[in-house]
């Protein structure tokens, strides 16, 4: 079995293997001050044009992303990655080291899962969340525009006719959070390889937004720091050709080398968000991350 990540912005498909259970177990922490790569103010900003460009019928959905980093920093990789996976119990956590970088991973996601809500620890409140979240125009909106662009990308890969919604607007309930999934599937046409299928979908439509091509333009424009690793894909292929890949989300990124790490976050935004919401979301997604490397949640900018 051969484990790869495809990096966000260039596409490249990269072979790597999981961190052995040995590597950097004797490292003494040292963990300085978590910043934002810009402020609230210049998010709302920024959201507000893309907003514009929403209205002007430019995209309908986006995908806005910002940076959170520290540096000076100096981290048990193992250590972090078995505390975010206590944290999230999340179904595709992976530790991977890719040359300098580990990547530190808890993503919830595959490649069209969508919409989160904090859970809460009394079972009626929990369940109202869960029902607000099924319910929530927004979200649906948000997904259904992400399922739209996975049915296109994969109908150029599939036999004419399969490409079905398996699943619409489903929750599913992690260990702090609730995820609105829907799937798309269908039969692959013969003769279509791996790297066929990684051409048509990559990168994933939840990550990027609709129309797609125009939305990956204005990320590349809005956003104040390249992706890179986060928001590409990450996972295995076996040997009968059948392979398996999460999107690069709720993960770290720590060079020891550079003593720096950092992550993303982010939210779509469509023609019914409200900014300030968006802004929270970003704060509650990044709440966790900083929790699993140490450091107090209420980080005030």
């Amino acid at each position: 079995m051969s484990h790869y990540l495809i990096l966000f912005e260039s596409g490249e498909i990269v072979e790597i293997e999981p961190v052995s259970g040995e590597e950097e177990t004797n490292v003494v922490t040292k963990v300085g001050n978590i910043q934002c790569r810009l402020n609230k103010e210049t998010y709302l900003e920024n959201v507000n044009k893309l907003l514009a460009h929403i209205k002007r019928g430019d995209i309908y959905e986006i995908n806005y992303c910002i940076e959170f980093f520290c540096e000076d920093v100096v981290i048990n990789p193992r250590q972090v990655f078995n505390k975010l996976n206590e944290l999230t119990q999340a179904p595709y956590a992976q530790l991977i080291r890719v040359g300098e970088e580990y990547i530190i991973c808890a993503s919830p996601e595959r490649f069209i899962q969508k919409g989160t809500a904090r859970r809460s620890a009394d079972a009626m409140k929990d369940s109202t969340i869960k029902n607000a979240l099924k319910n929530s125009l927004k979200e649906q909106t948000e997904n259904v525009m992400a399922v739209d662009v996975a049915r296109n990308d994969l109908s150029r890969v599939a036999q004419k006719g399969t490409v079905q919604v398996t699943e619409l607007f489903g929750v599913h309930t992690f260990k702090n959070v609730h995820q609105m999934v829907s799937t798309v599937s269908c039969k692959i046409k013969e003769g279509i390889n791996f790297n066929d299928i990684i051409r048509a979908t990559f990168p994933p439509a939840s990550m990027t937004g609709a129309p797609k091509l125009k939305a990956v333009e204005l990320i590349k424009k809005y956003e104040l720091s390249p992706r890179g690793i986060y928001s590409g894909a990450l996972g295995f292929v076996d040997d009968t050709g059948d392979f398996d890949f999460c999107v690069v989300i709720r993960t770290i990124i720590y060079n020891p080398k550079l003593k720096r790490l950092s992550f993303h976050v982010g939210s779509a935004i469509t023609a019914q968000c409200n900014p300030e919401e968006e802004w929270n979301e970003c704060l509650l997604k990044a709440e966790t991350l900083i929790k699993s490397i140490g450091l107090n949640s209420g980080f005030g900018f």
